[in-house]
């Protein structure tokens, strides 16, 4: 029975002491691996989109996250919606934040 109790007293001195700086590099590495591959580009696409929204406007012809393209015939000021123009017949009311891409003036007519 002493020699057991011995062998794990030796085998808990031989361990390793001062492992935390390693620790703490190891979380900072990892920190700036979230940084750079995560938040940074989804910050990135934020302020891209709010952009966009704020460029908004009459005659602007966009692509909505639907799939709907449309040419903006009406944007509310007060409110966070717009009009779309899908033909000559059809208008329809969206949300300003479902707007994804703004396409080039001639688009529709290509389609």
């Amino acid at each position: 029975m002493s020699f057991i109790s011995k062998a794990y007293a030796d085998a808990g001195a031989a361990a390793p002491q001062g492992g935390g700086m390693e620790m703490i590099i190891m979380l900072a590495v990892f920190g700036l691996i979230f940084y750079f591959m995560i938040y940074r580009p989804q910050a990135k696409r934020v302020k891209e989109h709010k952009n966009l929204m704020s460029s908004l406007a009459k005659g602007d012809e966009v692509l909505t996250s639907g799939g709907l393209v449309g040419k903006i015939v009406k944007v509310s000021t007060e409110n966070d919606y717009l009009v779309l123009a899908l033909n000559e017949q059809t208008q329809i009311t969206i949300k300003r934040d479902f707007v994804t891409a703004v396409l080039p003036k001639g688009s529709l007519q290509s389609l």
